[in-house]
């Protein structure tokens, strides 16, 4: 038989609602939101966010939080101050805390300390400009850096629009400095990069 058959519709960037069919279930949503929030959560942002009446949320929260402990989950949920939010549980607090000191502790590699030896003296500075410098790529090293919270963006390039990098407070605090202009001279007195290494990992 003759005529077209037309392509499997597409939901557009304008869409902000899912069909019914599609739409998980309200646990599932309002779980999704807890995992991403970074404070606590009220009743009426779940209600508006999610589409579902605020007498719902108000009774599927406490559910929430008494299954999880009931259940032996890792983490709890807690009704604090206006609104509700999750935290590791207690009894998972040593283990958790092992696990974040050893990141932080983490030593960063030679890329990483070269990177931000450019971007502490030349800040602020493009990861181009870093990239000609060093000869390789500096997105990924960049990132790390960004990352351990040694580096942040702090705008654009007038002519190139490039993203601009300096160094963070963070950075002078892990390095004993109160200000770039603490920094020693480029060389000799640059710290060695294993001297570097230390205080940046201890």
């Amino acid at each position: 038989m003759g005529g077209t058959t037309a392509g499997p519709a597409t939901a557009r960037p304008s869409d902000t609602r899912a069909s019914d069919t599609a739409r998980p279930s309200d646990t599932a949503l309002v779980e999704a939101v807890l995992m991403v929030a970074e404070r606590p959560v009220g009743i009426a942002e779940f209600a508006t966010a999610l589409d579902i009446p605020a007498r719902r949320i108000e009774r599927l929260l406490p559910e929430l939080a008494e299954r999880y402990e009931r259940e032996g989950h890792g983490f709890r949920l807690r009704h604090v101050g206006r609104g509700w939010r999750l935290y590791t549980a207690d009894e998972c607090a040593p283990w958790v805390e092992r696990f974040v000191l050893a990141g932080q502790s983490a030593r960063l590699s030679q890329a990483a300390l070269e990177t931000l030896a450019i971007v502490a003296y030349q800040q602020p500075v493009s990861r181009g400009r870093i990239s000609a410098v060093r000869g390789v790529s500096a997105d990924g090293v960049i990132r790390t850096l960004t990352a351990r919270n040694l580096v942040e963006e702090c705008g654009h390039d007038h002519e190139s629009g490039a993203i601009l990098y300096r160094t963070t407070d963070y950075f002078l605090e892990r390095m004993g400095l109160r200000g770039l202009d603490e920094l020693p001279p480029l060389a000799p007195l640059l710290p060695g990069v294993a001297d570097v290494d230390d205080i940046v990992a201890s």
